[in-house]
């Protein structure tokens, strides 16, 4: 295998983001418009005050950064988390407008206009993640802006000398229900379409923050009450293809399903021969200590987290230690990886 050749500033950021064995083992709490409404939906609409949030975001961090490699934060609720995660742990930080204007086809992404690249490295990021809806069989033109702004934003990238982290999310446009066992049938071809494309040289993304290539709650035994989509044979044959589509590291994302469902997922895949980087653990990791919070404040939310909250973390750190691979496995090792200097000076 030739050579990989990393900038210095990205390579060393990796790094940072990434624990002892070069897995990328993250929590992720960047959620905006979405944490505001599971917050007034558990304290009620009468209750909830912002600041709620901005403590919420801060205690998840200060306490569960001690256990993981780095975290994913937004700068709009998550100031105060970014502030108090423990020191060691490397930081994302997301890049996107939350959402989509509905009133234009596409879903079509956009960036902070108030942020760069560079002032997000001069906050202390080690990272940026970017949010992009996507259907891989949309009209050729919505999918020319699509993959246009993320060759953009792999250049900015580049000349910044940061890591771009992108999360690609499908949909369909005729089969609008995501959670629907009709929507489950066509998102393993849509995941591996958008694995392929994404994971192309000339888009410069560093990790793909990726979905599981099947809806696992209609997995023939993991289904409970649900229909039966995929048998646990052509599921585990799924996150195979899904995994050899990728020429970049990839990670998983928790995609809000509940704690256990996660840890399944993650054995599943490893199960499966999924080679993947880690993880960015979002609600699956802190959900429950919403209500924790809105039931006992801040100390209440304190003592969850150091009890459920760890247990919830270290669960996912053994799962990784089976299963994940180094982020610089996909290029041959780490000694196939050839670090480089640029210049960025005036």
């Amino acid at each position: 295998m030739a050579k990989k050749r990393i900038s210095r500033g990205k390579f060393t950021r990796l790094q940072q983001l990434s624990n002892q064995d070069g897995v990328i083992a993250a929590l992720a709490i960047d959620q905006r418009g979405s944490m505001v409404k599971m917050m007034q939906a558990a304290v009620g609409k009468d209750r909830y005050n912002v600041d709620m949030v901005y403590e919420f975001k801060e205690l998840v961090s200060q306490e569960l950064t001690k256990y993981v490699s780095a975290i994913l934060l937004d700068e709009e609720y998550g100031f105060k988390g970014i502030a108090k995660k423990n020191s060691h742990a490397g930081l994302l930080m997301s890049y996107e407008k939350t959402g989509y204007d509905a009133n234009t086809p596409g879903r079509l992404p956009d960036v902070l206009p108030e942020d760069s690249l560079q002032r997000l490295l001069k906050k202390g990021a080690d990272a940026a993640k970017v949010l992009v809806y996507y259907n891989p069989d949309d009209p050729q033109d919505i999918l020319e802006k699509k993959h246009a702004f993320l060759e953009r934003l792999g250049d900015e990238a580049r000349s910044a000398d940061i890591p771009v982290f992108v999360e690609p999310i499908v949909y369909d446009n005729v089969i609008t229900d995501d959670k629907s066992p009709e929507f489950a049938k066509i998102k393993p071809q849509k995941v591996m379409k958008t694995i392929k494309e994404f994971t192309k040289n000339h888009y410069h993304i560093d990790v793909l923050k990726v979905e599981v290539p099947v809806a696992f709650k209609y997995v023939e035994g993991f289904n409970e009450n649900n229909p039966v989509v995929y048998s646990q044979k052509q599921a585990a044959e799924y996150f195979k293809q899904a995994s050899d589509m990728a020429t970049r590291p990839f990670i998983y994302l928790s995609a809000g399903v509940p704690t256990k469902i996660f840890q399944e997922e993650l054995v599943f895949a490893g199960e499966a021969g999924a080679k993947y980087s880690g993880i960015l653990g979002g609600r699956a990791t802190w959900f429950e200590g919403v209500a924790a919070y809105a039931k006992g404040g801040r100390d209440g939310l304190l003592r969850w987290l150091d009890s459920v909250g760890r247990d919830n973390v270290e669960q996912l750190n053994k799962i990784l230690k089976q299963y994940a691979i180094p982020w610089y496995d996909i290029y041959g090792g780490i000694d196939n990886i050839e670090v480089f200097d640029i210049n960025l000076a005036d």
